[in-house]
């Protein structure tokens, strides 16, 4: 690995240490233009883009990861659900969500391969792949209470399945 790629690295996790220390957890999107990466051009349209929490699992909680949504949006809901496990709320798979200001409805999923998607959080608890921190997906409805696992759903590319995703 060359020394810029080691300097944005130790960069990096030094944000996600300060970040988790003062606020509990981190948002951390990937996708929709946002490389930083050295090497990289500032774009990375490819895939979907995503949004996943690390520091949840300091909690006893599992992490959470969000699909295509905009990051100010993935930070918003993230955050407000990593206060609710804050103070003392149990994400349960299966379980519908309604945030407050809001239109969206989420359930919480498990994801069965969490070692292949949050890379950062096994990077800061110093896990492997194979014993990865757990992970919850929410996957949210269209607005009208259609969610992408159901055959109307408008747009289910936007939400892969749980199991079906590989960052």
């Amino acid at each position: 690995m060359d020394g810029r790629t080691v300097a944005w690295q130790d960069q990096e996790r030094a944000w996600l240490s300060d970040t988790i220390r003062r606020h509990g957890w981190a948002v951390q999107y990937i996708g929709g233009g946002l490389c930083t990466h050295p090497g990289c051009s500032g774009g990375d349209d490819e895939g979907t883009p995503f949004g996943y929490t690390v520091g949840l699992f300091g909690m006893g909680h599992p992490e959470l990861l969000i699909f295509s949504l905009p990051p100010e949006t993935t930070c918003q809901v993230l955050n407000t659900l990593g206060e609710r496990i804050r103070n003392g709320e149990n994400l349960i798979p299966g379980q519908e969500l309604i945030l407050e200001d809001h239109r969206h409805r989420f359930v919480a999923e498990v994801v069965p391969n969490p070692g292949e998607i949050v890379f950062s959080a096994n990077d800061f608890y110093q896990r492997p792949a194979e014993s990865s921190v757990p992970l919850l997906q929410l996957s949210y409805d269209d607005g009208t209470g259609v969610y992408p696992w159901a055959a109307d759903h408008p747009a289910p590319e936007t939400q892969p399945r749980p199991g079906s995703f590989t960052a």
